[in-house]
């Protein structure tokens, strides 16, 4: 919602303050207790009728279109997250990042530009952030000045307020689309090949353990949807996250949430609690969100005591940074392992790990797929089983490169053959230019 354009007689400010005006003399007239119980198109169409008929009452210089416009931006004020929601109904958005209130920025097909949308004031922002978070339970204050949370489609947010924002709220949402992408968007967007696809859907099925690694918003979470996408409808998972936004399509599923303090600083419950609770309830798989912390050591035990085949991801930017981050994980349990103890727990728990990387030109590819092998004296021992190798920039800035299998046919194939899952020799000989 920026200004109404050039050549209008009305400021930015004036046009803010009408329409503040004129939501609050709305407000005063609405039956919000009816509305609650009203269904929610009646309640806004019903709505509507009224905010029209008020802001055509205004003696204020404005055309039909910019009335009209007006009367839409006191319903997404009323019932939604006002001068959000039109970038919240555009599907191309992937991150909306409002650094204060009168500066927003989206991401588009992974590149940043300004929007011109502003809130009427830092009071005007705290109310939508106030509105977000209150809907999932959670609470943002003074005592308590950031906080992750969802929205209903299971976009991520995360605010932070004053004092620790100097220059007021901010708010950052990371979109995820109403339709999930599919394994055949990540070969269409020549994130992967068709043969590393192959060889990723035998490793779920095969209930080989697999970490995701990637930096910030290379698709982490993306890939680790798709790819949860290949355990069989039978098996029970049960997800565990900080904020829940896996959307994983299987019946059988126990989605588990971590809890925040509350106001008095009590309550809290992690994600290690969740890992070892979701133990005692018998699942087939544990898809854990992210690792951050001393939760890595019981999914390590978890997966090497008879829950093979769980997913989770981590951040960082190699698949040996990879290990090492799971590494100082564990020690953060202060169970006081010898390191070599802890590695080893680490190469006979994880198969493989898929690492992901976010492009120059807003793309992302999956650039390394390596199979643990075992342990090496004091060394986990890795080979990687397919890589890209970035050769350049074309025309537009597209990246250029080649996705490469090594050659290496991978130690699990056998176990995946014993599994029922087989896989082409030809997927560890194949070369794909993009």
């Amino acid at each position: 919602m920026g200004g109404l354009g050039a050549g209008t007689q009305f400021e930015r400010t004036e046009y803010q303050q009408v329409k503040a005006d004129l939501h609050r003399k709305i407000l005063d007239r609405l039956n919000l207790e009816k509305l609650g119980r009203a269904p929610s198109d009646a309640a806004r169409e019903e709505v509507l009728v009224l905010i029209r008929n008020s802001v055509n009452g205004e003696a204020v210089p404005l055309s039909f279109a910019e009335r009209e416009r007006l009367a839409r931006e006191i319903l997404d004020e009323i019932f939604g997250l006002g001068p959000l929601e039109p970038l919240l109904k555009d599907p191309s958005i992937s991150d909306i990042l409002v650094n204060r209130y009168n500066q927003v920025y989206i991401e588009r097909n992974g590149k940043l530009e300004p929007t011109g949308l502003t809130f009427k004031d830092d009071q005007h922002l705290m109310q939508i952030i106030d509105r977000i978070v209150s809907r999932v339970g959670r609470r943002v204050d003074e005592s308590s000045p950031m906080v992750d949370a969802r929205l209903p489609d299971g976009s991520r947010v995360n605010a932070i307020i004053p004092p620790l924002a100097v220059d007021g709220p901010a708010l950052s949402i990371r979109r995820f689309g109403r339709d999930p992408l599919t394994a055949r968007n990540l070969i269409e967007n020549k994130s992967m090949t068709e043969p590393m696809l192959e060889l990723l859907a035998a490793m779920v099925k095969g209930r080989l353990n697999l970490l995701i690694s990637g930096g910030t918003g290379a698709g982490k979470t993306t890939l680790l949807n798709v790819l949860s996408g290949y355990i069989p409808n039978t098996e029970r998972i049960v997800t565990i996250e900080d904020a829940a936004e896996l959307q994983l399509k299987q019946e059988h599923v126990v989605r588990l949430e971590t809890r925040p303090p509350n106001i008095e600083g009590k309550g809290a419950i992690r994600q290690r609690q969740l890992v070892i609770n979701s133990l005692r309830m018998r699942p087939d798989r544990i898809v854990v969100g992210e690792v951050r912390g001393e939760e890595a050591f019981d999914m390590l035990q978890a997966m090497n005591t008879g829950h093979e085949g769980s997913l989770t991801t981590v951040h960082a930017n190699t698949p040996r940074d990879a290990l090492s981050r799971i590494e100082n994980m564990v020690s953060m349990a202060n169970l006081n392992i010898p390191e070599r103890a802890v590695r080893q727990q680490i190469s006979s728990a994880i198969h493989a790990v898929v690492q992901i990387a976010r492009m120059s030109d807003g793309t992302r590819k999956v650039t390394t797929i390596s199979e643990i092998t075992g342990m090496e004296s004091d060394v986990i021992s890795m080979q990687d089983i397919f890589v890209f190798e970035r050769k350049g920039v074309a025309e537009g800035g597209k990246v250029r490169g080649v996705y490469r299998s090594t050659g290496i046919r991978a130690k699990f194939t056998d176990r995946l053959t014993a599994a029922g899952c087989r896989v082409r020799p030809a997927v560890f000989e194949s070369v794909v230019e993009i």
